[in-house]
C-alpha cells in the first residue's frame, strides 16, 4: 500500500493566507513542510479519501497524477473537504479522456447536502439521478457505519466520527495487501462505539492517521489535540489495536497553536509519533 498525503492542514490552511501570528510567519519563512493544503490522501494511484478543494494543486506540486483514481472515501461534506466542482472537471465535458468511472462513497446524510450544493451552486440537476451519474462518469454508493464493503483490492469499514452529526462524518479503515491502514480525520474524541467496532472486526492497523487540529497547550474540543492524540495512541497499543512496527501520523493540522513542521514534529517525536507534511509517501 502506497499513501501519499494531498494535503494535511485544518480548514483554513497552514499558513492561512489572511494570518499574521507567529505560526504562520514562521512557515512563511521556512517553506517545505511547513506549508500545508487542506487535507485529503491517495492511496496507491486509485483511491482517493476526500474530494477536496486542493486535490489540483497537489497534483501538480507532488507530481502525483490522479488520472488512475476510481474510488473516493467521503469523510464529510464540510467544504474543506468537498469540492464538488472536481466532479465536472473530471467529466468527459470537461475534454478529460479515458478517465475511470468514479465510485463515490459516502453517507447518506453527506450525499443528501452534497446533493443540495451540486443542484443549487453547480448544475441544476441532481446529483444523485442516474441521468447525471451517466454525464458525470460517477456512480454513487451511500454506505453505512460498520458495515464493511469491498471494491477493487480493498475492503473499507467505516466508523462514525464524533464530528458534525448531522452530517454522517464517516472515519474509514481501508485494508489491501494485508496491510490496514486507519484515517481519523475530522473527529473529536473517538466514540465508544467505534472504539468497539475496532475490536468487534478484529482491527490492527499498520498505520495510523489522526486529527491533530489543536496544538500542544490547546484543549481538545470539536476536533482533537495535540495531547488527545498522545492519549489515543496510548489506547491503541494497551488495547492491542497496532501492528508490532505501526506508524502514527498527526493530520488536520491548524495554524491556531500549532508551530511549523520542524517544532511541531520534534514535539512528536518525543511523544511516539509523526507529523504527516504534504506530499509525504508511504510505503507499508
Amino acid at each position: 500500500m502506497i499513501i501519499t498525503f494531498l494535503g494535511t492542514s485544518a480548514a483554513n490552511a497552514f499558513p492561512e493566507a489572511f494570518c499574521n501570528c507567529i505560526n504562520c510567519e514562521r512557515a512563511r519563512e521556512l517553506g517545505g513542510p511547513s506549508l500545508r493544503k487542506r487535507s485529503a490522501l491517495l492511496i496507491n494511484d486509485d483511491l482517493l479519501i476526500d474530494l477536496g478543494p486542493d486535490i489540483m494543486t497537489s497534483s501538480q506540486m507532488h507530481g502525483c497524477s490522479l488520472s488512475n483514481v476510481s474510488y473516493c472515501l467521503q469523510t464529510h461534506p464540510h467544504a474543506d473537504h468537498l469540492d464538488l466542482s472536481h466532479l465536472l472537471s473530471k467529466s468527459p465535458e470537461y475534454g478529460v479522456v479515458d478517465a475511470p468511472c468514479l465510485h463515490f462513497y459516502a453517507s447518506h446524510e453527506t450525499l443528501q447536502r452534497a446533493a443540495q450544493t451540486f443542484e443549487r451552486d453547480l448544475s441544476g440537476d441532481s446529483l444523485l439521478s442516474p441521468e447525471t451519474g451517466k454525464k458525470l462518469n460517477l456512480k454513487i454508493h451511500p454506505i453505512e457505519p460498520l458495515q464493511p464493503f469491498t471494491f477493487g483490492r480493498y475492503r473499507v469499514t467505516a466508523f462514525p466520527a464524533n464530528h458534525a452529526p448531522t452530517m454522517g462524518a464517516m472515519l474509514y479503515a481501508v485494508e489491501s495487501d494485508g496491510c490496514c491502514m486507519f484515517y481519523g480525520t475530522d473527529t473529536a474524541t473517538l466514540l465508544e462505539q467505534t472504539w468497539r467496532g475496532f475490536h468487534q472486526f478484529k482491527m490492527r492497523f499498520n498505520v495510523v492517521i489522526l486529527d491533530h487540529t489543536y496544538g500542544p497547550d490547546q484543549p481538545g474540543s470539536d476536533h482533537l489535540s495535540a495531547h488527545q492524540v498522545i492519549e489515543h495512541v496510548a489506547r491503541m497499543r494497551n488495547e492491542g489495536l497496532l501492528t508490532e512496527n505501526s506508524r502514527v501520523f498527526a493530520t488536520h493540522i491548524a495554524h491556531e497553536g500549532n508551530p511549523a513542521h520542524p517544532e511541531l514534529a520534534k514535539f512528536a517525536a518525543q511523544h511516539g509519533y509523526e507529523i504527516a507534511y504534504d506530499g509525504l509517501v508511504l510505503e507499508v
